[in-house]
């Protein structure tokens, strides 16, 4: 558990990877995998019954046959004709694999599989890294498509489109008509179309070439400047992903990327005017705009590009029913907003409004004192933080209050004044924030709060209020003054004071307490207490400690009391730093108001701000509605599923990285960094989890990961995601950068995840390059989005339970409800179980869609004289496959699959 993201150091395993190509030459073409497959490579040859057999396969030079040594077969038989390769599929995706002993300690990103031969034999294979299973299979599938015409396909396409396109741009760099320009110019050039490249790499880059030609001078050359800019700015792991949908072309045509769109980035409704405006926004070639084809480097830029962000952009604006009582929303909210240092000795400062209203907070804290000049001034009590006027506060409240939000915002008061004060406080409450200030009294016969929607535009007073009985101009209340609890936690070493100021009172105007409506600050006593007594409109304020206690002893008591009533967390005095809390802590418990420190950067603040990103940055975020519905029953410590919620299955592949930076305070020379990341889960108990990648000592700037994990999220409306970018080889600093999502604003397929610094600022060009895919554990999920995996039989299914809850008439209701419920859990089941056997026989992981196993079965569907063996019929409700004549077992194994789900 993170008590505090800021300094710690966690005791993080060292793994190290260093790269396995065949050399340090990038692969950007088919014809780079072909030569790289001729000069061979060493690949784990699996078999059944857990063997596995070293051995070095190559191509033949006349690329006829796939060959490997050694081997006890007859030269002639250790060999596969290329002809005879009926697919060749990535992952574990074979009997054999997935029947192997060592099945868990394959890479599903090294695995690949030749199926080849008419009875559709398969020789399974695992590279040393996913760079060469990709050389494989990439070259493979060119070998397959095009047969002995495979080079002089290559050479009549390759980059065609990428070379007219730069010849161009050279021309017009070039106005003299020299066929040369200057080094400088060309390294320009080369960082205007990729921003994030480093100068002196682009330099390093032309100086080696002119030194491998022993050429002297400054100039470039056309040539020269086309293969620096072939060798910089070419990602092969974007290269791999392109041929894998282009049916072998150096280039996506319309009908390709509407594919890649569908299947791979689950959009729905592509047509093919979508893909050419697609093409047309990022196609940099001319010759691709007007032929509607898509070029490795308007492939790139689409990839780049805010379109394929792993932001889901229906989340950057509200997007939630904002019609449901304010209890039932968690609200951004600062602590003691109006420091920006420490909580005993720092300054204070507006400009700590100022930044936590910009960032969407919606409630402020506000600690007011008796000050000079009969001017109240804001500090906190008892410690020796500098003091701000009272009314220049209210001053940038009033202009800053709906800067990011218009939804309430929320002043919590803590008022130490004196009668006299508080009056003046009252006129400029009144004077500066006017219609604002919400002083409506709450409706008795009401039984929840009103809605963030209905309080729009206006701000609430947090604070003590007289009782309806008190007749005159003023009366005592009990104080809340959490500056106390800090003096004493300073005067006093290891104790926690939880309530040492219960006794204490003072005195409160009329006028001040009239400002309170929906906001009356009570004490908290017990739940059942507060379940009998306490009015919907109070609110109780817990320190971090007792709220903590409460959070393990109470879980689902804490939760029901939070259905109703607002409940505001504030850090522990003994958090003098600044540090903060998690979050997560106090949320999972159904907490609405879990009071940050702003000024304090790190883990939780990362989690606090990466959450209140999913509903347009609002400052409010609609609960689970397990955490809001008067029947349902949950527990915050629950280390399992929860009743009711279907389980998700969060995969996540790391791909690469590109343009990481050095770590700000690192004290290690030169500019290598060594990164590795870190994927972690941050929710329920159950959902908690973190997993990292190999550490990358090559090209560490731009590192290619290629590893795969998997998570099981139990409650995805509370669960959030950080990917966090690490430096092996730091002194002081290790970290690069982060970035921290709600898994409901998750968007699945190829993502780029924009890296922000330790302070929230926007890492220049620094990204990760990630796959998601979402599955489900049993059924349900988001339309394009989520699928289904994971088979189950039918004895380990999870029937769902009822609570007796001793009403006769509604237990009775349950009751009967009970079957149906059991009967539609088997036949989700049942449509889980077909699917599964429908993905493996098509050769693909539970990660894929339906979508994607008829692209893979697709080429299968057709005879070696292209006549149908398969027809779908779309005339039914759900189309229906026909067998056409006599065809292979396989087929109509896939066929009957079919049928099933």
């Amino acid at each position: 558990v993170h008590q505090d993201g800021t300094k710690q150091k966690r005791e993080r395993k060292k793994t190290v990877s260093f790269s396995s190509m065949p050399t340090e030459k990038k692969i950007s073409s088919a014809s780079d995998c072909i030569n790289a497959m001729v000069e061979g490579s060493e690949l784990k040859k699996i078999r059944s019954n857990s063997r596995v057999y070293h051995r070095y396969f190559l191509l033949d030079a006349d690329m006829q046959s796939l060959r490997w040594e050694p081997s006890k077969k007859d030269s002639e038989k250790a060999k596969i004709d290329i002809k005879s390769i009926k697919e060749v599929r990535t992952g574990k995706n074979t009997d054999i694999f997935r029947s192997n002993g060592i099945y868990d300690q394959i890479s599903e990103d090294c695995a690949f599989s030749i199926i080849y031969g008419e009875n559709y034999e398969s020789l399974d294979l695992v590279a040393n890294s996913a760079d060469i299973a990709n050389i494989w299979v990439t070259g493979l599938r060119y070998l397959i498509s095009y047969g002995k015409h495979t080079l002089d396909m290559i050479e009549s396409t390759q980059d065609n489109m990428r070379t007219s396109w730069l010849s161009q741009m050279f021309s017009e760099s070039d106005v003299d008509n020299l066929g040369h320009i200057p080094l400088c110019n060309a390294v320009q050039f080369i960082k205007d179309l990729n921003p994030g490249l480093k100068i002196n790499k682009i330099e390093l880059k032309f100086k080696e070439l002119h030194r491998s030609k022993e050429k002297t001078g400054t100039e470039v050359t056309k040539e020269e400047f086309i293969e620096v800019f072939h060798e910089l700015c070419t990602r092969p792991e974007i290269y791999f992903l392109l041929v894998q949908f282009s049916s072998n072309k150096e280039f996506l045509d319309t009908k390709d990327l509407m594919m890649f769109l569908e299947a791979e980035q689950g959009m729905a409704l592509v047509t093919e005017e979508i893909s050419l405006e697609i093409i047309q926004k990022y196609e940099p070639a001319k010759e691709g705009q007007e032929k509607g084809c898509l070029s490795i480097d308007g492939f790139t830029n689409y990839l780049t590009s805010p379109d394929c962000h792993i932001f889901d952009p229906e989340h950057k604006k509200v997007c939630q029913d904002m019609k449901q009582p304010l209890s039932h929303y968690f609200i951004n909210s600062s602590h003691n907003t109006y420091l920006i240092e420490d909580q005993f000795r720092g300054p204070s400062d507006i400009t700590g409004y100022i930044r936590a209203l910009k960032m969407g907070c919606r409630s402020v804290e506000l600690d007011v004192w008796d000050g000079p000049d009969n001017e109240p001034v804001i500090y906190t009590g008892h410690t020796m933080t500098s003091q701000i006027v009272f009314r220049s506060v209210i001053d940038i409240i009033n202009k800053y209050a709906f800067f990011a939000s218009e939804y309430p915002l929320i002043l919590c008061l803590e008022n130490h004044c004196s009668i006299k004060q508080q009056k003046v406080m009252v006129q400029h409450m009144k004077k500066i924030l006017g219609d604002k200030l919400h002083t409506q009294s709450p409706n008795i016969e009401e039984s929840y709060l009103p809605s963030p929607e209905s309080l729009k535009g206006k701000i609430l007073i947090k604070a003590k209020k007289l009782s309806s009985n008190c007749s005159g101009l003023e009366g005592d209340v009990t104080d809340e003054d959490e500056g106390a609890e800090m003096s004493q936690r300073v005067g006093k070493e290891g104790v926690e004071h939880q309530n040492s100021m219960t006794g204490k009172r003072f005195q409160l105007c009329k006028e001040l307490s009239e400002l309170v409506s929906i906001c009356k600050s009570v004490q908290f006593k017990e739940f059942q207490v507060s379940f009998q007594l306490q009015k919907y409109w109070e609110v109780c304020s817990f320190n971090e400690v007792l709220a903590s206690k409460y959070a393990n002893e109470n879980p689902g008591d804490f939760v029901n009391y939070n259905k109703r009533f607002l409940a505001r967390v504030f850090p522990s005095p003994m958090r003098i730093d600044s540090s903060n809390m998690n979050p997560q802590d106090f949320w999972k418990c159904g907490c609405q108001i879990v009071a940050m420190n702003f000024q304090t950067p790190g883990l939780m603040m990362d989690l606090n701000i990466g959450w209140f990103r999913q509903n347009g940055n609002c400052g409010y975020v609609l609960r689970p509605a397990i955490m809001r519905e008067e029947v349902s029953f949950f527990s915050a410590n629950t280390k399992d599923t929860v009743p009711g919620v279907s389980p998700q299955l969060l995969h996540v592949k790391i791909i690469s990285g590109q343009n990481f930076p050095k770590p700000k305070g690192s004290g290690a020379k030169g500019d290598v960094v060594d990164p590795y990341v870190y994927v972690e889960i941050h929710g329920i108990p159950a959902d908690c989890a973190e997993q990292r990648t190999k550490t990358m000592h090559q090209n560490g700037d731009n590192p290619i990961f290629d590893e795969s994990f998997e998570f099981q999220i139990n409650l995805p409306e509370l669960a959030m995601v950080r990917f966090v970018v690490l430096d092996d080889d730091y002194i002081g600093d290790e970290f690069i950068g982060q970035y921290t999502i709600p898994f409901e604003c998750l968007q699945t397929g190829y993502r780029h995840v924009p890296l922000q610094s330790l302070t929230g600022e926007i890492l220049a060009h620094a990204s990760l390059f990630v796959h998601v895919a979402i599955t489900n554990r049993r059924g349900g999920g988001k339309p394009h989005k989520r699928g289904l995996s994971v088979r189950k039989g039918k004895k380990s299914r999870e029937y769902a339970s009822m609570r007796t809850l001793w009403i006769k008439t509604i237990d009775e209701v349950f009751k009967n409800a009970l079957q149906p419920i059991r009967d539609a859990t088997d036949l989700r089941e049942n449509m889980q179980n077909a699917v599964v056997s429908f993905k493996e026989l098509c050769g693909l992981s539970p990660v894929a869609n339906l979508m994607q196993c008829i692209l893979a079965v697709s080429t299968r569907l057709v005879g070696p004289d292209n006549t149908p063996l398969v027809v779908l019929n779309l005339n039914d409700q759900y189309p229906t496959m026909e067998l056409q004549g006599i065809v292979p077992e396989v087929l109509k194994k896939i066929v009957t699959a079919y049928d099933m789900v």
